[in-house]
């Protein structure tokens, strides 16, 4: 492929667009311009002829002073010229006269073009005005000098404009280029000096914006790295030390194993959790889960179920429509009201409550509202809540309601929290 700069190929383009209008205007345009310059050469014919009223007349100075015009009086026997009728008339000779018959036209003589008018009067005379094709041939010499002049310096002035134009363009797509290729640098720093808000502005935006995003992914990335990190070594760490308390005789086997086995069930809930937040990913493109239909009031009867055993002195209260239908899997649901309700068995004091109507689902707790500094990032895996405690439960809620296109809310009320789903 032929590489050509963004600047040559306008200028490629400047010089093809004047070919065009050259042609147009300086071919074209006089062809259509000829019939305009016939017409004005027939009146300057025309003219003299009101002032010629004898043979004599045709010699007047005042008269042929235009030397690009003869004079022909014919009468019925003798046949009068202007002394400037060979400088007119190449090879004059009488026969022309019979040529022109009509009032006025052109007509061809030994080869060459000549434009003629004629008047006769009482007496059976005619007085024929003559000329060559000079005047109507100056004119479109003319006409093309004007045109080519208008053309080269309007070209000129565009084709400046333009590559002033082009530079700054290109210029800014260089710039932009070079932004792309380091947009996950975090040390790469160039600002885009751009005073329009067109195309080029709304793609540096988008750069920006891309760039922001990836620094803060990278930043989320290398936090959620290490709270992991951190989440996994300390169930590690308490399993291996009962292991060696154990072997060393300082714990018995029984309780050994029991807390072995509640910390081995802390992991693979954290397993899961992180097995189902790399999970949306790939749900993102499977487009039949994401079209799957589920009647919600199914979903939290059975999450209920689960978790009222965990807590039987709290007072679990459904108000449930069983027509409401919403989008996503009987799984994708089970995963949003199970992690909410497990958030909500460590706060709440007494009632939990459940309302799915009108496309919305309202769940509410009544335990301690949540603080203002925190409750607009309790979704960000990790975030310490209330007491200290942090998990991903409402991060995975967040990115799968997110991904079957439903929002959010969190609002401390009287007598507690709601988590509002819509």
């Amino acid at each position: 492929m032929k590489k050509l700069s963004l600047t040559k190929q306008l200028i490629y383009i400047c010089i093809l667009i004047v070919g065009i209008i050259f042609i147009a205007l300086g071919i074209i345009l006089p062809n259509k311009l000829l019939p305009i310059y016939e017409e004005n050469i027939y009146n300057k014919l025309k003219q003299p002829l009101t002032f010629i009223r004898t043979s004599d007349d045709i010699d007047n100075i005042t008269i042929v002073e235009d030397t690009d015009i003869a004079y022909i009086y014919q009468t019925q026997d003798l046949i009068f010229v202007s002394r400037n009728i060979n400088d007119v008339i190449k090879d004059f000779d009488t026969s022309i006269i019979k040529y022109t018959t009509n009032k006025y036209g052109k007509i061809i003589y030994k080869n060459r073009l000549y434009y003629y008018y004629r008047i006769s009067n009482s007496k059976n005379e005619s007085i024929i005005s003559i000329t060559n094709d000079k005047y109507v041939n100056d004119l479109e010499k003319d006409t093309f000098h004007t045109i080519l002049l208008i053309t080269g310096l309007s070209f000129t002035l565009c084709s400046l404009i333009l590559i002033v134009w082009s530079n700054n363009l290109v210029n800014d797509i260089i710039i932009l280029k070079k932004k792309i290729k380091n947009i996950d640098n975090d040390n790469f720093n160039i600002t885009l000096n751009h005073n329009f808000e067109d195309e080029i502005y709304s793609l540096n935006e988008s750069i920006e914006s891309m760039h922001e995003y990836l620094m803060n992914n990278e930043s989320y990335k290398n936090q959620l790295y290490q709270n992991i990190s951190h989440d996994f070594k300390t169930p590690i760490t308490v399993i291996k030390s009962y292991i060696e308390a154990t072997e060393d005789g300082i714990e018995t086997n029984e309780e050994s194993l029991k807390i072995i086995k509640e910390q081995i069930n802390k992991l693979e809930n954290k397993v899961h959790s992180l097995l189902y937040l790399n999970k949306l990913n790939y749900l993102k493109e499977q487009e039949s889960k994401l079209k799957s239909r589920t009647k919600l009031s199914e979903v939290a009867i059975a999450s209920v179920e689960k978790f009222k055993l965990i807590r039987p002195e709290l007072n679990f209260k459904l108000d449930l429509d069983e027509k409401e239908i919403f989008r996503g899997t009987y799984d994708m649901w089970e995963t949003i009201i199970d992690n909410l309700l497990n958030n909500f068995m460590r706060y709440a004091k007494k009632e939990i409550k459940i309302t799915i109507k009108n496309q919305k689902i309202i769940l509410f707790n009544d335990g301690e509202k949540i603080d203002k500094s925190i409750i607009n990032n309790i979704f960000t895996p990790y975030e310490k809540g209330l007491n200290g405690m942090f998990g991903l439960g409402l991060s995975i809620v967040k990115k799968t309601l997110e991904l079957l296109n439903y929002d959010i809310e969190v609002t401390n009320v009287k007598n507690g929290v709601t988590f509002t789903i819509k």
